[in-house]
């Protein structure tokens, strides 16, 4: 590299690399990229992972709703419209979030940071992903569910993405709202109508993101702090933020506990929630414990939380979609 590097700085001008042809070498290499690669830049653009966990928190809400087997094609059609809303809102986070992503070690590896996809593009498949998501959902399964997942993403990039993830650490907490969503779009799929058993997983889902992505920030403080995003731990010392994910873990788990007598739950959902909920809030503590002790970063080990915290509520929304199935 120093070789190249003194060769070009003695080479006679004529002979010097031309800027913009530098610069057009560079966009063809680009363009190089083959149809996989580019396939593989628009899906992760939608970040699938995300998604997973969302159609989690969908699907089992279903078949409570139904009190048993939903509709096969009415299943079909909300878990696709539901994939294709929030796979529409990631993109866009994508593009208001590369300057970040192009900061931090976590992220900038993403297609637009890479340089993989034109920003232009990537907001039209945004907009592509969010209007088909609209029109799945109003008429694959009723108007009141394309509305509550346009709202969610509306919310989620304007309100989340633009106004609040750089400005307070309080983030977190109201831009959850956004993830709240899909148990009221299982549930209204089916009903056409809002109920309290939604409301509740819907409030469940509220007080569960701020300690899962609490958790996650801890392990990349350092990512945050160098892109300016005030996340929890970034602001606060480790103590204080352990507190916090305690507080919200607890309250999570009892939250968890309301469904049961609100949806008349049986023993496969009571048993899941109490104990799942127990090891999830044993986990705070732990993660609490450690901090008092003056661990951080890394050594907090903070990722068993965050592992964890995806397993209850998997463990959680699967005994959902069984227990109706169990009385049936």
């Amino acid at each position: 590299m120093s070789n190249q590097t003194t060769h070009v700085a003695t080479a006679p001008a004529s002979q010097r690399p031309d800027p913009v042809e530098t610069k057009v070498e560079q966009t063809q290499e680009r363009t190089r990229l083959s149809a996989r690669d580019v396939v593989g830049a628009y899906i992760s653009l939608t970040k699938p992972r995300i998604i997973e966990l969302l159609l989690v928190t969908t699907l089992p809400v279903m078949f409570l709703a139904s009190h048993g087997l939903p509709k096969l094609g009415l299943a079909v059609a909300t878990m696709l419209g539901g994939l294709l809303a929030a796979a529409g809102a990631n993109v866009f986070n994508c593009v208001i979030d590369a300057d970040i992503d192009e900061k931090m070690r976590r992220t900038r590896r993403r297609p637009l940071p890479r340089h993989q996809v034109p920003r232009r593009s990537a907001l039209i498949y945004g907009v592509v992903l969010g209007v088909v998501a609209t029109l799945v959902l109003g008429f694959g399964t009723n108007w009141l569910s394309a509305v509550l997942a346009l709202v969610a993403n509306l919310f989620y990039v304007f309100v989340y993405s633009m106004l609040l993830k750089r400005r307070t650490w309080q983030n977190t907490i109201w831009g959850g709202i956004a993830g709240c969503f899909p148990p009221l779009i299982g549930w209204t799929a089916v009903t056409g109508r809002v109920g309290w058993e939604p409301l509740v997983l819907f409030l469940v889902v509220f007080f569960w993101t701020p300690p899962h992505t609490w958790a996650l920030s801890f392990r990349y403080r350092e990512d945050y702090q160098a892109a300016g995003v005030p996340m929890l731990p970034v602001v606060k010392g480790a103590p204080a933020v352990a507190i916090q994910v305690l507080v919200y873990t607890v309250a999570t788990v009892a939250i968890s506990l309301v469904l049961w007598p609100v949806a008349q739950m049986g023993w496969v959902y009571g048993g899941v929630a109490v104990l799942a909920g127990a090891v999830f809030i044993l986990e705070a503590i732990q993660l609490l414990r450690r901090a008092n002790a003056g661990l951080r970063d890394a050594l907090l080990k903070p990722m068993r939380l965050f592992h964890w915290s995806n397993t209850y509520l998997s463990l959680l929304f699967l005994a959902i979609a069984i227990d109706p199935l169990i009385h049936l």
